[in-house]
């Protein structure tokens, strides 16, 4: 089951991977699910448990899809029962994805304290107001969505007028990848 944030989405999906006794990460693995064309195909911890020719994994660690790896976890085989990975403990490796993101939110670029506190309180303020006047609620959602979308096209503009801004410096700051910084600025622009 892969790990995800709002803010950082596929960026920085995060899974726990496997490990084979080299050091190397496997392949990913296929399962047939039934009938169709449709092959399952994941690079989970679970699937390598040396069964259906797939390799046996030596350890397990957190792994996200930008590319960052955490530390591995030797897989003690002599201490699982016949069903192998199923009871294996991979909090470490959660625990190991959520510092990673951590990492990440401390690189991104800052938010205003002032701002920052605004946009708390207003999510307080929202979420009490959609259950006590949830027509209420929606009439404020949909100002915020006007104003967020004339702000983000008055941003990508800015940033498409300077052009000096990097995908790759553009996706740091936002703690995504460069394609992702592209498509949101892409987004914005095309926003009427």
């Amino acid at each position: 089951m892969a790990w995800t944030t709002e803010e950082f989405g596929e960026s920085h999906e995060g899974i726990v991977g496997a490990v084979l006794e080299d050091g190397s990460e496997p392949k990913p693995a296929y399962f047939d699910i039934g009938s169709g064309a449709e092959m399952y195909r994941t690079s989970e911890w679970w699937a390598y448990d040396g069964r259906m020719r797939r390799p046996r994994a030596a350890a397990v660690r957190a792994a996200c899809s930008c590319g960052w790896r955490g530390p591995g976890v030797p897989v003690p085989w002599d201490e699982l029962d016949e069903d192998g990975l199923e009871e294996l403990d991979v909090s470490g490796p959660r625990r190991d994805w959520s510092e990673h993101i951590r990492t990440v939110e401390r690189r991104t670029v800052p938010l205003p304290e002032d701002l920052a506190q605004l946009l708390s309180a207003l999510e307080d303020k929202l979420c009490a107001l959609a259950e006590d006047a949830p027509a209420a609620a929606l009439r404020a959602v949909a100002a915020l969505d006007r104003l967020s979308r004339r702000a983000g096209r008055e941003a990508a503009c800015t940033i498409e007028e300077d052009g000096e801004q990097s995908w790759e410096a553009l996706g740091r700051a936002l703690g995504i990848d460069a394609d992702r910084a592209r498509y949101l600025v892409t987004r914005y622009l095309l926003l009427h």
